[in-house]
């Protein structure tokens, strides 16, 4: 279990998807981050555009802003980025989403992928039953809201009545209270 939480700490969204970058899955698989981009660009056309993508330069900086701020001072990928960025990053990493952490077990085939690829699996579908609870979550909060508001205007409709009913009590107490004139017995 424990794994899976530090898999899903490595899960970032860019551009609307769920992503793994090329460090962390090289790192969980033990292989150097070059290896596995080697052996993906072998077989890119396992790997459209919607299975893996370079980043930007734009939106490599606002991921490495987010995991610096995320993680703690002694995270080995804090340290990575630390130490690749003393000499400078000749490339933009290249991240993956979900079907293309699944395609990386047909190219890379180490005992250690394929039990990091079925964490990472697990991982993902976690972060999906996470997001579906949310949205579940979400959409009972709106019905309580909507129910709400029903009963605010329900409950101003009542005091608008009350108010009416005294006020008109009030009228009818002045009316009966008045002096009166003329003959008196």
């Amino acid at each position: 279990m424990q794994v899976i939480k530090s898999i899903q700490n490595r899960i970032y969204e860019v551009r609307g998807q769920r992503v793994m970058l090329d460090k962390d899955l090289a790192a969980l698989y033990e292989v150097p981050t070059k290896s596995l981009n080697l052996s993906v660009k072998r077989n890119i056309e396992r790997f459209p555009p919607d299975f893996m993508f370079q980043l930007t330069k734009e939106e490599y900086e606002i991921l490495r802003f987010q995991i610096e701020t995320s993680e703690t001072k002694t995270s080995p990928l804090r340290l990575q980025i630390e130490t690749s960025n003393r000499g400078g990053t000749r490339y933009l990493p290249h991240v993956f989403t979900e079907q293309g952490v699944a395609m990386l077990s047909g190219v890379i085939k180490s005992g250690k992928a394929i039990e990091m690829n079925i964490n990472i699996m697990r991982a993902f579908a976690d972060i999906r039953c996470i997001v579906l609870q949310q949205l579940s979550l979400n959409e009972k909060l709106k019905e309580i809201t909507d129910r709400l508001n029903e009963h605010d205007i329900q409950l101003s409709q009542i005091y608008d009545a009350m108010e009416n009913l005294l006020d008109e009590k009030a009228a009818q107490k002045k009316w009966e209270d008045r002096e009166r004139i003329g003959f008196k017995k």
